[in-house]
């Protein structure tokens, strides 16, 4: 295993809590302004429609997903900045 890959362990598993703490945020964020509530809809609730709850997670998938790449991108370009070795 090479530096860059040891360098990035660590700061992967902080990076990764950190990026699931600020996409769930984000999804918040996003779901008040376009579902008009605080809370999306979970699966299981009998009060909301199919389509309501499949956009929901769509939408929250979406998010976590690009929170997760710009945050892992991130961290990677910074590793390699300090080790001048790309960890992959």
């Amino acid at each position: 295993m090479n530096a860059s890959k040891v360098a990035y362990k660590p700061i992967g598993l902080v990076l990764g809590a950190m990026s699931g703490a600020l996409a769930g945020a984000v999804f918040k964020r996003v779901w008040k302004a376009v579902g008009h509530e605080a809370d999306a809809p979970d699966a299981t609730d009998q009060d909301r429609s199919w389509r309501e709850v499949v956009i929901a997670a769509a939408l929250q998938g979406a998010i976590f997903a690009a929170v997760k790449a710009t945050v892992d991108r991130g961290g990677a370009t910074a590793v390699h900045r300090l080790t001048g070795t790309w960890p992959g």
